[in-house]
């Protein structure tokens, strides 16, 4: 046991990790559904708020210990999610070079990064509501983009810290209760 979470809650936090690393691979380029990540970030939290504390064999102990262990992995667990989104967010923002398929109009004309995601945008019809929110070119579209991309990485963390707290909460209302010393 470590001065502030169990080692199982650490354990449990780099099971959080690769649970991250799954989730953001398989729905941020694998499958582009963005949704889906912001979906699963609170179930990711309960189940590894209750692993946390049932990896620490936490049978008896006090509440406080049991829901740091969970909010520890959970946050471990979101913040890991939430740099892999921006990382992600990161990578196509900066490398956009607006290919299109021909089918669709061929290559958009820009500047590769910012500029092309910009355009994309305008193409997609989205120009009227960028402009309401006071978007007028690249370099307001790239402030907004990114503010919008910082919510929503947060969003991910409070959503899975949340539920590793909820799990945490869940593992210790049905908790094995400490076996009971056998009296000679």
């Amino acid at each position: 046991m470590t001065r502030f979470v169990d080692r199982g809650a650490i354990i449990a936090a780099y099971v959080g990790i690769g649970m991250a690393v799954t989730i953001a691979i398989s729905f941020l380029l694998i499958i582009p559904i963005e949704p889906v990540v912001w979906f699963l970030a609170l179930p990711s939290g309960l189940i590894i708020g209750y692993y946390a504390n049932q990896r620490s064999d936490r049978r008896a102990g006090p509440w406080r210990r049991i829901l740091v262990n969970g909010l520890f992995a959970g946050l471990v667990t979101g913040v890991t999610a939430a740099l892999l989104l921006l990382a992600v967010k990161a990578l196509f923002f900066f490398a956009d070079n607006g290919y299109r398929d021909p089918g669709l109009g061929g290559q958009l004309v820009c500047s590769s990064g910012p500029e092309c995601v910009y355009a994309r945008y305008l193409d997609l019809g989205r120009g009227p509501d960028l402009a309401a929110a006071g978007v007028t070119d690249s370099a307001s579209f790239t402030g907004f983009y990114w503010s919008q991309q910082f919510f929503s990485a947060g969003l991910i963390v409070v959503l899975t810290a949340v539920g590793g707290l909820g799990g945490a909460l869940i593992f210790g209302v049905t908790r094995a209760k400490p076996e009971a010393q056998a009296t000679a």
